[in-house]
């Protein structure tokens, strides 16, 4: 077996289990094995098939890639990933998405910072961190990797709006109607106040923070890229 299709299999494997054991599998092992159950067996597949997506990707190359973005992308390519990095850290604050089965029906607060923004700040970052790495090469190992996560996290996210809102039902659809799946499309049309959109200092800060040390780690590769791509 070759490492692009060993990488290719464990993307496939990471992918599907995690879409699988989320939503149409979730309710039958928390069933079955319980809460914690679920988690530490949704924990050690997790990490399993992480491990052996990583063990392909360090086995294969980037040689021969279809296609590589021109130099002038490269600022471009990192602002993207500035804004995703701030999207990543404001998900975790208070956020909204988090009730789970069995949780008590509540009233979901008015959305705030990054989830007026987009209901999926979290999924966000990883699709426009696969989608800017997309952007960057087109090599086949990164064609994998990228197109996973991509493909992960947006059906991820249209399975997170169906379950919440079978879950919660009306509290869960109203909340909806007030955000909007694409970034910035309920402050475009109308539904979410402006004000209401800034990111916390948190999110900012944090956000900023964890854009520099990838940054700063990713440095060392920027010099045989910028080879490649003035070739």
């Amino acid at each position: 077996m070759t490492p692009t299709v060993s990488l290719a299999l464990a993307t496939l494997a990471f992918v599907g289990t995690h879409l699988l054991m989320s939503h149409p599998l979730r309710p039958g092992l928390v069933a079955r094995l319980g809460e914690g159950g679920f988690l530490g067996v949704y924990s050690l597949v997790s990490l399993a098939t992480l491990g052996w997506m990583i063990f392909a990707w360090r086995a294969g190359d980037s040689s021969d890639p279809m296609w590589l973005a021109p130099i002038w992308w490269a600022p471009v390519a990192s602002g993207i990933m500035l804004v995703a990095s701030i999207l990543l850290v404001g998900s975790f604050a208070r956020n909204p998405a988090f009730p789970h089965p069995g949780a008590a029906l509540r009233d979901i607060p008015p959305p705030r910072g990054v989830f007026a923004i987009t209901r999926h700040p979290m999924n966000w970052s990883f699709m426009l961190w696969a989608m800017v790495h997309l952007s960057l090469s087109g090599s086949p190992r990164n064609v994998i990797v990228a197109g996973g996560i991509l493909i992960l996290a947006f059906v991820g996210s249209l399975g997170q709006d169906h379950k919440k809102a079978r879950l919660l039902g009306e509290t869960w659809r109203d909340w909806m109607a007030k955000t909007s799946f694409v970034p910035f499309g309920a402050l475009l049309a109308g539904k979410a106040p402006g004000r209401n959109a800034a990111p916390s200092p948190g999110a900012l800060v944090g956000g900023v923070l964890l854009w520099a040390v990838v940054t700063s780690w990713h440095a060392p590769l920027v010099s045989p890229l910028g080879d490649l791509l003035s070739r």
